[in-house]
């Protein structure tokens, strides 16, 4: 039985231990990384602020998608082209729209992507808070049942003799 937890033990903490998909920045292959090491660390990160366009929830660096391996190659292009930080964010961004950037400018295109969470969260309490008011009433007891109700809900309950 000592074994048998041990073993559970050791399958848990296998499980929960941080490996290969916990480390960043794998998805960069070696023969995608620049000789000039300035120039790398623009492209990681240039890498970090664009949006890999197939996962969605990953910036390109921590993408291994193939088309997140194309984007990484052009950003490392431009950048040997001689292109600043700017510019290259500028040429992706008009290819890919906004979506390819990680924070996307404040314009009204993109105020529910900005703003939507939090009035999700503002109506959400403005509708709990309305429940339980509403819910609550005036304090106030309800005014007593007369004779003719107490004669009734009698009959209905079957409390008053059927004689």
């Amino acid at each position: 039985m000592r074994r048998l937890l041990i073993l559970l033990a050791v399958l848990i903490a296998a499980l929960f231990a941080p490996g290969p998909a916990s480390a960043p920045a794998w998805a960069v292959q070696p023969d995608e990384i620049l000789a000039d090491p300035v120039l790398e660390q623009r492209a990681r990160t240039l890498g970090k602020e664009l949006r890999c366009l197939v996962c969605q929830n990953q910036s390109l660096d921590d993408s291994n998608a193939d088309l997140a391996r194309d984007l990484r190659l052009l950003v490392r292009e431009r950048l040997k082209a001689g292109d600043s930080d700017q510019e290259v964010l500028d040429y992706i961004h008009a290819r890919y729209g906004d979506f390819v950037l990680l924070r996307p400018p404040m314009r009204p295109g993109t105020w529910l992507l900005w703003f939507g969470p939090a009035a999700v969260i503002l109506l959400g309490g403005a509708g709990i808070v309305l429940f339980f008011r509403r819910r609550g009433g005036t304090g106030e007891s309800p005014a007593p049942l007369s004779d003719a109700e107490r004669g009734r809900l009698a009959r209905v309950l079957g409390d008053e003799d059927p004689s």
